[in-house]
């Protein structure tokens, strides 16, 4: 079996920036072990497999695997997927299959390599359930509990299909300053994979008005550069405290990895109530090639 793969930088229009991501085509041969065995291979933050739809109009199922395990929804793998799909394609809208229900997403193609994709979250985040104590939550961060907290945002637990543990840290030299201690982390953090939102308002930042960091040892990852997932978690957090109509912000991520990435995150409130948010982002193709599984 020889399967063609694309490799896209996600959440940057520059190669060699953002989050990577592999796109394996016309992967229906594969069964569950080989794509998470080729993920591993990869040893990416997240592989996308495309699949044939289920339902005839749509454009295509896609998996999506981590080194260690699938996950149901990714946003960098839903923008890079989308980019990818719609330069092959040459369209301007793909509705792609994932485990937590039908994306629709919206692209611009920028040339022949790359472009910005957005879409609706298939699932509106929800609180969880309530975070760790302070205390513990710094201590696992390398942080002190005067560090927890930013403004109005307390910690809280939020998912929109992916469960994450979102602190507000008081400022940017905070964010810089967390050095995660694994040690018991997944009894301070124990649901879903254990993945941990950090994140701070950049005031002072003309590009972006939030940065954020991601720890996910779960998922057999380390820090990530760009978590669109998370990014929709958040959205919960953030419309607790925002008025109602839209607001469009801009979330930074990566930058102390060396890969920064920008987030362009979307929440609109109607009555007190959350009733849209959207992720979206740029993606550029920086490889191309074979995958041969035969004898």
């Amino acid at each position: 079996m020889k399967l063609n793969y694309l490799l896209l930088d996600v959440f940057t229009r520059e190669r060699l920036k953002g989050n990577p991501l592999a796109v394996v085509l016309k992967a229906d041969g594969l069964l569950d072990d080989q794509m998470q065995a080729i993920a591993a291979e990869f040893n990416l933050s997240e592989t996308v497999f495309v699949l044939k739809p289920q339902a005839e109009h749509h454009t295509a199922r896609v998996r999506i695997f981590t080194p260690a395990v699938e996950l149901p929804f990714a946003g960098h793998p839903t923008v890079g997927a989308a980019v990818a799909m719609g330069l092959q394609h040459r369209t301007s809208a793909v509705r792609l299959e994932e485990e937590v229900g039908l994306i629709t997403c919206v692209i611009e193609t920028d040339g022949k390599r790359g472009g910005f994709a957005r879409f609706a979250l298939p699932a509106l985040p929800h609180k969880v359930d309530a975070p760790p104590s302070s205390a513990a939550m710094a201590a696992a961060l390398g942080l002190t509990t005067a560090d927890i907290g930013c403004g109005t945002y307390a910690p809280a637990v939020y998912s929109a299909g992916v469960i994450f543990y979102l602190v507000p840290v008081r400022d940017a030299t905070a964010l810089r300053a967390v050095k995660p201690n694994t040690a018991g982390w997944s009894e301070v953090f124990p649901l879903g994979h254990h993945s941990v939102y950090v994140f701070t308002e950049t005031p002072d930042e003309p590009d972006n008005q939030l940065a954020a960091r991601m720890f996910a040892p779960g998922m057999g990852l380390g820090e990530d550069p760009a978590t669109g997932a998370a990014a929709a978690a958040l959205i919960g957090l953030l419309a607790e405290h925002a008025p109602d109509g839209q607001q469009e912000l801009v979330l930074r991520q990566g930058t102390e990895m060396g890969r920064p990435s920008q987030i362009a995150i979307q929440l609109r409130k109607d009555g007190g109530k959350l009733v849209h948010g959207g992720i979206g982002g740029h993606a550029v193709v920086v490889g191309e090639g074979l995958l041969d599984l035969s004898d």
